[in-house]
């Protein structure tokens, strides 16, 4: 296994563990740890996508970052 490919594997991790967490009623979609580890683990799996490129994972991934960013400020302000 290489390095890229542990990257997306921890980028994975985090984005089950962050749906894990909310479907188990243990957090919040509107906690902005929720969006932000989704956006750090989106990122991570960018990563080891661009060393083995898939371009409809790079789209999801690209919206998944996005939608997370979005959700990440739009609490932030709530706060």
């Amino acid at each position: 296994m290489e390095y890229h490919d542990i990257i997306g594997a921890i980028g994975v991790a985090l984005v089950v563990l962050m749906y894990l967490l909310l479907q188990s009623g243990r957090m919040a979609a509107t906690n902005p740890h929720f969006s932000l580890w989704n956006a750090v683990g989106s990122m991570l799996i960018l990563i080891s996508l661009f060393h083995a490129f898939n371009f409809s994972a790079v789209l999801i991934e690209v919206f998944w970052l996005a939608i997370s960013i979005y959700g990440f400020a739009r609490s932030w302000r709530a706060a």
